[in-house]
């Protein structure tokens, strides 16, 4: 059982502090405009946990941003929403404009339509903001490992 253990090379993803690889990856990634509010928002989570160093590459997000409607009342009004906030993001090498990593991130919300409209506008902005940060976490997330399991590194040559 020891030697099976052994094997199977598990290591923490953020080993080694802001000295580790994926603590230097994450800082030469700089994180380009995203349109919208909500592009605005997860920018902003994104630049938190990324950026710093020399930029090496360029992040590079698409989002879709949707509220749907289900469940109806008797008189067809909608009594809740689910609100869905979808990424597809790229991580482009700067200095040759290859892709690095093409992947997608994504996350929902359920939201209770309630008479008063201005408490729905407040829980919509509040999901929004916590599913934005969820995406953000979920790119960050991905780059990290990308690069602590060597696919990319954080002085821009990718290995074999």
């Amino acid at each position: 059982m020891l030697l099976l253990v052994a094997g199977c090379q598990l290591a923490p993803v953020y080993s080694g502090g802001s000295a580790g690889v994926a603590a230097r990856g994450l800082a030469s990634v700089e994180v380009g405009e995203i349109a919208d509010r909500s592009g605005w928002l997860v920018r902003d989570r994104l630049r938190q946990r990324m950026g710093g160093g020399a930029p090496v590459y360029r992040l590079e997000v698409r989002l879709d941003d949707r509220i749907d409607g289900f469940g109806v009342r008797g008189d067809n009004s909608i009594i809740r929403e689910r609100r869905t906030l979808r990424a597809r993001f790229q991580l482009v090498e700067l200095a040759n404009g290859k892709v690095v990593l093409d992947a997608t991130a994504a996350a929902d919300a359920g939201i209770d339509v309630v008479t008063s409209e201005f408490a729905v506008v407040a829980a919509e902005q509040t999901v929004l903001e916590r599913l934005a940060s969820d995406v953000a976490e979920q790119i960050v997330a991905r780059v990290a490992l990308q690069m602590q399991g060597g696919q990319i590194q954080g002085g821009g040559a990718a290995r074999p």
